[in-house]
This record gives C-alpha cells, structure tokens and sequence, in this order.
C-alpha cells in the first residue's frame, strides 16, 4: 500500500509542478516573472543587474515552460507504467508478467 501510495504522490507532484512551471512565467497570476523578490535581492546583492534581465527573457521562460512540460510527460509516463512503478518499489522483478 505504502509503494502505491508513493508512485500517487510522485505523479500528483509532477503534475502540480509541471502546470507551475508551464504557467508561472506566463501569467501575471502567480506575480510578475522578472520582479521576483528572490531574484530582486540576489541581482542587488551580487551587483550583476544583467541576472534579472536574463531571467525575464523569453528564452528562460521559455527553458522552464520546458521544464513543466518535461515534468508532465513524467507524470504521465508514471501513470501509463503504475504496476511496474509499485513493482520495482516491492522489490519485484517488474518484467516477470510478461515472461
């Protein structure tokens, strides 16, 4: 119970991520991607203010949009493969159905 119950969890977690990051850089919901307070202190505090228009390019958001979908196609590989998932969590061969 406790393997089905982790292998759940792992594809709830990338699913949530994944959406995250797919929608963070994108949308004003979550705050404004280059106004960051994180990246704010870090881009002063180092003294490189070129951090933070690095960061709000498109080609960052782009790069951690990436991310998110790569964490969905994880979490959908996840499920597609659930009993082998739990099987390799038990210590099972998970191939041994199919032989």
């Amino acid at each position: 119970m406790v393997e089905k119950l982790t292998v759940i969890f792992f594809i709830v977690l990338c699913l949530l991520l994944g959406f995250y990051l797919i929608l963070s850089p994108w949308d004003a919901l979550f705050g404004r991607w280059s106004e960051n307070y994180l990246l704010v202190f870090l881009s002063d505090r180092s003294g490189f203010p070129s951090i933070r228009t690095t960061v709000a390019s498109n080609w960052v958001r782009g790069a951690v949009t990436g991310i998110g979908v790569l964490n969905l196609v994880i979490a959908f590989w996840e499920a597609a493969h659930f009993k082998q998932s739990v099987a390799m969590l038990q210590g099972k061969d998970p191939n041994a159905d199919k032989k």
